[in-house]
């Protein structure tokens, strides 16, 4: 919901704040920055400690930060901001992964992923067009782009407070749980670590030098670059395409996001079914990429650019829930725990670069194509990484391919 709602703020803040695209675009990134912090330690933490208090954590202080947003009025102010806000949510998404395969199997763990995320392409849905109503709006003097951070912070506190009392940290505490189930996903979830340690066991550090752990991070960072960069510009993009109200343009930016939701679930259900991760993560990043170089060829057509952008955000979200199922394939325990940690710091980089490069070429070129194509060339490259994840592992080979 934070990064579709900078995207729509950017439709009047350079307005109200006499922003360039280049400033929104580097305090879209530098988000990032602050991200990239601590993610290796809150992923530490989350298996090391407690999920359920290091959760809330993060909710209860990203929360507090958003709301800064809406009061910001300088460019240092802004990145001061977006940079708290990503040093307040590191450590939430490892985090997450690595709590539930503290629940789910590995054969099943694609499809909780993919339930997991689910939330990501919601929020564009449902806050997209709510963006659009916030935007034509002016409440106590503060513009509707104001009011957007004020409405998206303050439920992020209450579930951070929800979550302390309700979130379970291991199957053997869940009090909700039948006795007979919480033997068995114990049993499942003991059985499957002591199948990776007779393989080998990874410390910490030999985890972050792992073969794969590298190609996965450079998939994961290039992956990360090309859907950033859609996600944060396409508002703009399509304002300048159409030439339609906020409402309509929001309305239009949500699109992409119905679809993504199709795909994760049923991508992630046939990964799980096949027991393939190498395509199953691949196929989507090469089809976004193709159907965004599409949307750039096209851009005089309004109806063939956004059906591109339709079918670029539907295939890239099939890519993530595969994709976090693989590092746990391999890996166990605080190797796993830091290997996501580094995966996630190190790619959502890419969402600095993103972004970034997007607003420095529209400025340079007056145009947004040669950043899209930059995104282009980035979503390939991370195809042909993911397709070499494995390669020299006979067995990851058996599970990967």
């Amino acid at each position: 919901l934070d990064r579709m709602n900078v995207g729509a703020a950017a439709l009047q803040m350079p307005h109200d704040l006499g922003f360039s695209e280049g400033v929104i675009g580097m305090g879209a990134g530098i988000f990032f920055l602050g991200y990239f912090l601590l993610e290796i330690p809150g992923a530490l933490i989350v298996e090391r400690w407690s999920a359920r208090r290091w959760i809330a954590r993060i909710m209860i202080s990203w929360g507090v930060v958003t709301v800064f947003m809406a009061f910001i009025h300088t460019s240092r102010q802004f990145y001061v901001v977006r940079f708290l806000v990503g040093a307040a949510e590191a450590g939430f998404l490892p985090g997450v992964i690595v709590y539930l395969t503290h629940w789910f199997r590995y054969q099943d763990r694609a499809k909780a992923v993919a339930f997991f995320y689910a939330a990501n392409p919601l929020s564009y849905v449902i806050g997209s067009p709510l963006a659009g109503l916030l935007l034509g709006l002016s409440w106590l003097g503060l513009r509707g782009w104001r009011w957007l951070f004020i409405i998206e912070g303050i439920p992020a506190v209450v579930v951070g407070v929800i979550t302390v009392w309700y979130l379970t940290d291991w199957p053997e505490q869940a009090k909700w749980l039948p006795a007979d189930e919480k033997a068995w996903i114990t049993t499942e979830l003991k059985r499957e670590k002591e199948a990776k340690n007779q393989r080998r066991s990874f410390r910490v550090w030999e985890a972050l030098r792992h073969r794969d752990v590298i190609l996965l991070t450079g998939c994961y960072f290039c992956a990360m670059t090309g859907s950033y960069g859609i996600a944060f510009w396409l508002p703009t993009i399509l304002k300048r395409l159409s030439g339609r109200s906020d409402l309509q343009v929001t309305l239009l930016a949500a699109l992409p996001y119905v679809a993504a939701f199709v795909t994760q679930q049923v991508n992630g259900w046939h990964s799980d079914r096949t027991r393939e991760r190498r395509w199953h993560a691949a196929i989507p990043v090469f089809v976004c990429g193709l159907a965004l170089a599409l949307a750039v060829v096209y851009r005089t057509n309004l109806t063939i650019s956004v059906g591109m952008f339709v079918i670029a955000g539907g295939a890239f979200y099939g890519f993530q829930p595969v994709f976090w199922a693989v590092p746990t394939l391999f890996l166990s325990e605080s190797a796993a725990a830091a290997s996501i940690g580094l995966i996630n710091a190190v790619g959502n980089l890419g969402g600095f670069v993103g972004p970034m490069v997007i607003g420095y070429l529209a400025n340079r070129t007056h145009s947004f194509s040669p950043g899209l194509l930059y995104l282009v060339a980035s979503l390939f490259v991370s195809g042909v990484l993911m397709l070499a994840v494995g390669r020299h592992s006979q067995v990851q080979r058996v599970s990967l391919i």
